[in-house]
């Protein structure tokens, strides 16, 4: 099971994509006229004025099967994967149409629904294709459905030279993955097995474009590895941080100036947390010129006289 995620502009190009061809059958719809394909157009184009600001209102997936499954695929278990499907990638609220084609090997179904739901509202895209993915797997697994003859098919024997040096990296990426939190862990982690990070940076920024794995003399690009391995896919599993900063930070020498010796600050450090939340220490988000600001207040109030206290009556 194969989805691929398309947005568009043209609800009458894709609706007549999807209807025009000879062996289309309709399994589901929700919420559009099925009078004919212009009323389906309409009613996909009407609610779409809900909210005009969203240029690409047209969503349309595809869902793609092994031949090898082909028995299994009727019309109700079809329609039944295709609902799951959009249910757990929040395509819900809003019109949708279902459609089968039966002109390939592989069985599939196509799935065209508005982006803006019934409320003018736009049904989220972000992460889509990741999430795409992290779906397609869930449903295989729970239906038992075949996957492709991908990488977990190779007879790693036969392989040689760089073939063989990027299955080592493919599989050594796939087993840190789950575990890694960060890129740090995720490099650290990669070095232990004798592979090192590149990445490709934007011009004379920090901005990252880019990744690749390096292991001996041979290096590939994270996608060629394994499309799940671009840059784009993995730092969406990292929280999209930036891995360059990332290093420079854990880099940085901590200042030896007038700080205190490591064991006064780590007894400090240890007697503070005994007190618990009698104190609540938290690093300041201040700008700079607050913080000048500040200092001068303290100093004003410094400057003034203390006031002698007196017995109350």
């Amino acid at each position: 099971m194969i989805g691929k995620i398309v947005k568009g502009r043209s609800f009458k190009g894709c609706v007549s994509y999807v209807l025009d061809d000879k062996n289309a059958q309709i399994l589901a719809t929700e919420g559009v006229l099925e009078t004919d394909t212009q009323s389906i157009i309409n009613s996909f184009y009407m609610q779409s004025l809900l909210n005009p600001n969203l240029s690409k209102c047209v969503g349309h997936i595809p869902l793609s099967f092994s031949p090898d499954d082909k028995q299994r695929m009727t019309d109700q278990f079809l329609e039944r994967i295709a609902k799951e499907y959009m249910q757990a990638m929040g395509i819900k609220n809003t019109q949708y149409l279902i459609v089968r084609h039966s002109n390939t090997n592989h069985p599939h179904l196509h799935i065209v629904f508005n982006r803006v739901d019934y409320d003018g509202k736009t049904i989220s895209d972000k992460n889509d294709r990741y999430r795409n993915e992290k779906v397609c797997k869930q449903l295989k697994d729970k239906y038992n459905l075949t996957y492709g003859k991908g990488k977990e098919n190779v007879n790693e024997q036969k392989l040689k030279g760089a073939e063989q040096t990027k299955y080592e990296i493919y599989y050594a990426i796939k087993g840190i993955l789950p575990k890694a939190k960060s890129w740090q862990q995720f490099e650290d982690a990669l070095k232990q097995k004798g592979i090192s990070i590149e990445y490709k940076l934007k011009g004379q920024t920090d901005e990252v474009q880019g990744i690749s794995f390096k292991k001996g003399e041979y290096s590939f690009k994270g996608s060629d590895v394994d499309r799940k391995f671009s840059y784009g896919k993995l730092n969406v599993q990292f929280g999209e941080n930036n891995p360059v900063q990332e290093q420079e930070q854990m880099a940085t020498p901590k200042k030896t100036g007038d700080t205190f010796p490591e064991n006064i600050v780590s007894g400090v450090g240890d007697a503070l947390s005994a007190v618990g939340s009698l104190f609540d220490i938290q690093p300041s988000n201040q700008d700079e010129d607050e913080a000048e600001y500040l200092r001068q207040q303290a100093l004003k109030k410094k400057k003034k006289p203390e006031k002698r206290r007196g017995i109350r009556r």
